[in-house]
């Protein structure tokens, strides 16, 4: 009755249509980009034959990062959910994968620590049109040299995820480095992240995009523990709109949330 498959690029209509069901974020590019990042690594679940949900995989040297994982909502309380998860588990494990990670929505995280995940920090989603005003001397930000400032914040070598960004979106430093940020577009808002920086460079890239997007809707994860980024998003203009809680299942992973101003999002950290 259940069986599952190779997620492919004729399912994104299908993927696209259980984004809208939830509401969330993601453009049929994010689901490219996925793709392009890891081509075996995405499943679907099939009901009686027809698609039912989906869930994406993606490895970094020996971190897995689970994404994408949603269920039809009239399919639901079915074992679905389940049997892609184990499918995606059973998937990293056999790449190699010591550590899988992933962003959990309340609905999922039971599910996530009957399988064996664990707790590593709360993130809020802010959301808002920023009030602009305040733009700081940038330059163009290599992503190798970026993912080399990256691994060092979040204990994970994301940088083809970085190269991918960078043909989307310009990736920025300030002059004397300390950090980059970068964003990307999404269906109804820009998602502001990574921002990955130490502490007089977070403040500086974010109120440089909040100024570059201003009067636009746009959206950050930022951990629950950085109060100055937190700070930073409500003075701006933002407002907390709900909780991700980050979970590992494996081998932990030591990240430095203090100079995590924003997370890529749920798809990849």
């Amino acid at each position: 009755m259940v069986s599952v498959r190779p997620f492919t690029a004729a399912d994104i209509p299908f993927g696209m249509s259980l984004v809208g069901q939830v509401g969330w974020n993601q453009r049929a590019e994010d689901w490219r980009r996925m793709l392009r990042l890891q081509p075996d690594g995405g499943l679907v679940a099939e009901w009686e034959g027809r698609p039912a949900g989906t869930v994406m995989v993606c490895l970094f040297e020996d971190v897995a990062w689970v994404s994408m994982m949603l269920v039809d909502a009239a399919l639901r309380r079915r074992g679905l959910g389940r049997r892609l998860m184990e499918h995606a588990l059973q998937f990293a494990e056999s790449r190699g994968a010591q550590t899988v990670r992933l962003d959990a929505t309340p609905l999922g995280q039971p599910l996530y620590e009957q399988l064996g995940f664990q707790a590593d920090f709360p993130l809020e989603r802010f959301v808002g049109q920023p009030r602009g005003g305040r733009r700081h001397p940038v330059v163009p930000c290599d992503p190798a040299a970026a993912a080399e400032w990256d691994r060092a914040i979040t204990g994970t070598n994301r940088r083809r995820l970085l190269e991918l960004l960078a043909t989307e979106a310009p990736c920025w430093r300030l002059p004397n480095w300390q950090g980059y940020i970068t964003y990307r577009l999404g269906g109804t808002a820009v998602q502001i992240g990574p921002c990955v920086a130490e502490d007089t460079a977070g403040p500086r890239l974010l109120e440089h995009v909040f100024d570059l997007f201003a009067g636009e809707t746009v959206l950050l994860d930022i951990p629950c523990g950085h109060a100055a980024a937190r700070a930073l998003a409500e003075q701006c203009g933002l407002r907390p709109q709900r909780r991700l809680l980050r979970m590992t299942r494996g081998a932990r992973v030591v990240e430095r949330t203090d100079s995590l101003w924003a997370s890529f999002g749920p798809e990849k950290g």
